[in-house]
């Protein structure tokens, strides 16, 4: 024992007191049992397997479906907003995927942005009566899309195109899509299939008669996606 503290002092102070230190601290007593390893977390409902996909008629789910527009503000910087509660309809087939056919209906009244004042623009009244609002006006009609061609791109991904009906003029759009993930939900929440997509695309929003601001804010408009579809879980026989 003398020989190790003689070795200690004989160190440099710094590192001979943090060698004094540990000597001088017990160990602490070792556990009679190790804590259990943390519990996995739950899996999640959803996979992205398409075996999971059976088919039929979905409707799509308000609460997770979402629009993202995101437009180039100035050349400074991208601006973004989003449009939720979208409705609409799915009609799927997976064994003829190219067959799928969506219809979906936008409300644009409830448009989402991080300004107050530029949402009061948005849905600002024209100047004057009977002229034109800068974008959607007060009282816009729900924008909507009905699929008219799907072409099959590559593993789980597909090229949909369709009728956008938006500020009253109608013009095609085609959107990317790529298959996201499908299970079955538990029966405390309903059971029933759950089915999703990621999509992307682009539009000028000049095509639908919203040109205020251009070019200063871009008139390409990027769109992001997230459609999610649910369809009720099967009667029991005999229920």
């Amino acid at each position: 024992m003398n020989r190790l503290l003689g070795a200690v002092c004989a160190l440099p102070p710094a590192i001979a007191f943090a060698a004094a230190f540990a000597l001088s601290t017990p160990l602490p007593a070792q556990e009679a049992e190790a804590d259990p390893a943390p519990a996995a977390p739950p899996s999640a409902f959803g996979k992205p397997d398409p075996s999971l996909v059976s088919g039929g008629h979905y409707e799509a789910d308000p609460h997770h479906t979402l629009v993202e527009w995101s437009v180039d503000h100035l050349g400074f910087t991208p601006y973004f907003g989003i449009f939720g509660d979208v409705a609409g309809t799915l009609d799927i087939d997976p064994k003829r995927p190219e067959q799928a056919r969506v219809a979906m209906s936008i409300p644009v009244a409830s448009v989402t942005v991080a300004s107050a004042g530029l949402k009061s623009h948005l849905l600002k009244a024209p100047a004057s009566e009977g002229g034109k609002p800068d974008f959607f006006g007060p009282k816009p009609e729900d924008a909507r899309f009905v699929s008219t061609l799907v072409r099959i791109t590559g593993d789980q991904q597909a090229e949909m195109t369709g009728n956008l009906t938006l500020n009253g003029i109608t013009k095609p759009v085609t959107l990317q899509v790529l298959f996201h993930g499908a299970g079955t939900m538990p029966p405390q929440m309903g059971g029933g299939e759950g089915l999703g997509f990621d999509a992307t695309g682009t539009l000028k929003r000049s095509d639908f008669g919203l040109d205020f601001g251009i070019p200063m804010v871009s008139d390409e408009v990027e769109l992001k996606i997230a459609a999610a579809f649910m369809k009720a879980a099967a009667d029991k026989p005999g229920s």
